[in-house]
């Protein structure tokens, strides 16, 4: 389960108790409550909520001032907002939207649905594999450029042992990650190729199924989002 926290600001006690049991329903919302804009954005800067939801209508600082002043503050600039109000002309709507923020909600609203309408608005979790993801693709990249090389080698030089080894180490290594981030093809590609050098180094393969899988390795890796250098010709066989 993941945590979604929210900030709601009315001004009026009771419909930020009706709110706060209404976002209950879901059971990912945990929600805090304040009455003014000027206590939004003390509680902002301290919570980090995922999403605000704001009342249009309120003394002293009302919905759009907070919203500027919330976009002003780096904190809090780029929290999404959604603003609650009773005017919801197409005209209002629009020129809420044109504020900055991510939707309306109508009031009065309905108390069963609140959570589900809100849950619209709120932006995806950030995938914890992000950042290994790209590390992964730009792997991806230098072993296309390796088994490139490699290829090259495998042209110029004979079959040699030592360099159908490194690609067939490559491969393994490709043919294990490549699933964990989702790349399944290049999992399968990986393991195919790999199995086609092994089977030419023990001298019961044939060297036409190593070239053709890893064609098909290098053209899955550039499939995968990397550019990879596939060469259009076609290996020499010898």
């Amino acid at each position: 389960m993941t945590e979604i926290r929210i900030l709601h600001v009315d001004d009026e006690p009771d419909i930020r108790e009706v709110v706060e049991l209404s976002l209950g329903l879901d059971p990912d919302f945990t929600v805090r409550s304040c009455g003014s804009g000027r206590e939004a954005m003390a509680i902002a800067a301290e919570l980090a909520p995922d999403i605000i939801l704001l009342d249009v209508m309120m003394p002293v600082l009302d919905g759009p001032a907070t919203l500027a002043q919330l976009r002003q503050s780096p904190a809090t600039a780029d929290v999404p907002v959604v603003f609650m109000t009773a005017r919801t002309q197409a005209r209002e709507t629009d020129r809420l939207r044109s504020l900055g923020a991510v939707g309306v909600i109508q009031k009065p609203f309905d108390p069963m649905t609140l959570a589900a309408s809100l849950r619209t608005y709120v932006r995806p979790s950030r995938d914890p594999l992000e950042h290994l993801r790209a590390e992964f693709g730009r792997r991806v990249e230098r072993d296309a450029e390796t088994l490139s090389e490699h290829r090259g080698m495998l042209e110029a030089v004979g079959r040699s042992s030592d360099v159908l080894n490194q690609i067939r180490v490559i491969a393994h290594a490709l043919s294990g990650a490549s699933g964990i981030y989702g790349f399944a093809e290049l999992s399968d590609a990986a393991a195919n190729l790999e199995d086609a050098v092994l089977a030419e180094i023990r001298g019961d393969g044939p060297r036409a199924d190593t070239d053709r899988l890893l064609q098909a390795l290098l053209v899955e890796m550039q499939r995968c989002g990397r550019p990879a250098p596939v060469a259009a010709r076609s290996l020499q066989r010898a």
